[in-house]
């Protein structure tokens, strides 16, 4: 799914233009949902581990002590979650039983770099933290694509390989991308995606979509596998011309929630029988049943060196009692490799920049 912002009037890249694009897509891909590797820190039988894989993505993006490894320029945001009751037959979770939930969220640029222009990659992500009264947690990361590239966190980081660059030259080789996807088919559709994405002027009129697939489970024990998303509500025309400046997704945030709340719908798409449940690249069809599971009301914004999403580390599979993982192999993946992103941050608050309160 992409939001109608997502569109425009501009024709397909062509030919010459799709090249160029594939030469550059490792920082798109890097920041995409982080490193990959599993939890208990090997891949078998080439025993990628999670530092081997944040290093990988140091080595292309850049070392900026302090900060994320991926998703690395953001705002925090907080509000609440109204429960439409759709997903309580389907899981005992009570953030889909309560009428109201609190959430802090950040919205991020999908670059290693914390001073990347908001211009410089065409996809937007959203990762939220619900809090239920009893305590348990459900932490999401959502992206504004509608697959992965690739389904393995072997062959995340063979990508990450064609993007670094060349000890020669400084940069990478340009013919290592397109040869990483001819031989690579599973990333068809996230290819068809990219060809025609570009940057939005606002994270709001953004769709954001889970990818990965879960599992809901009701108090009977039984499971339904589905991919969630959500959808805006705000019925902004698609901007033609993106605003001057390197920052002004968060300026526009600011602006939009001066005025109001900001609202999308919490949609989680039901997987039936055959689906793949365990490979982020290969796309639903689209005429899986669709259940509106409630609101999120987005109320305020903050830096994020001061807001309460600093501190937060998104991993997908922090999960209330009712909502579990499958058996993705990019799920435990980001888990891991989120955690290691996590310790080497708070090892180097001392050496934020001046203008950065210190945080982990």
């Amino acid at each position: 799914m992409v939001d109608p912002s997502s569109s425009s009037s501009r024709p397909p890249l062509g030919a010459a233009g799709l090249t160029l694009r594939l030469a550059g897509i490792g920082v798109i891909v890097a920041a995409l949902a982080g490193a990959f590797a599993y939890v208990n820190g090997t891949l078998d039988p080439q025993r990628l581990t999670p530092n081997a894989l944040v290093n990988v993505l140091e080595k292309n993006n850049g070392v900026h002590p302090g900060f994320r490894r991926n998703h690395s320029k953001g705002v925090c945001v907080a509000g609440y979650f109204e429960s439409s009751g759709e997903a309580a037959a389907y899981s005992s979770a009570q953030v889909f039983t309560q009428p109201r939930t609190p959430v802090v969220g950040r919205f991020a640029l999908p670059s290693g770099n914390p001073y990347a222009p908001d211009a410089s990659v065409p996809i937007r992500s959203l990762a939220l933290r619900f809090t239920q009264e009893n305590g348990q947690q459900w932490r999401t990361g959502m992206n504004s694509m509608p697959v992965f590239p690739v389904g393995t966190p072997d062959a995340f980081y063979q990508l990450q390989q064609a993007q670094s660059p060349d000890p020669a030259t400084g940069k990478p080789n340009p013919a290592a991308a397109p040869a990483f996807f001819a031989a690579h088919p599973e990333a068809t559709p996230f290819l068809q995606w990219i060809k025609t994405a570009k940057p939005s002027a606002s994270y709001a009129t953004e769709t954001y979509n889970g990818i990965n697939a879960f599992y809901l489970v009701n108090p009977a024990g039984q499971r339904q596998a589905v991919r969630w998303g959500v959808v805006p509500q705000s019925q902004d025309a698609a901007d033609a011309t993106l605003p001057q400046g390197a920052d002004f997704l968060e300026q526009d945030l600011v602006k939009r929630l001066a005025a109001g709340p900001l609202r999308w719908q919490l949609r989680m798409t039901l997987a039936d029988p055959g689906d793949p449940v365990n490979d982020a690249s290969k796309p639903w069809p689209t005429e899986r049943k669709v259940i509106n599971a409630g609101t999120l009301v987005l109320e305020r914004s903050q830096a994020q060196d001061q807001g309460e999403c600093r501190d937060i580390n998104y991993d997908p599979l922090i999960l209330p009692a009712g909502i579990e993982g499958s058996d993705d192999p990019l799920l435990a993946a980001r888990s891991a490799a989120y955690a290691t992103s996590y310790l080497r941050r708070t090892s180097e608050v001392s050496q934020l920049p001046a203008t950065q309160e210190a945080r982990p």
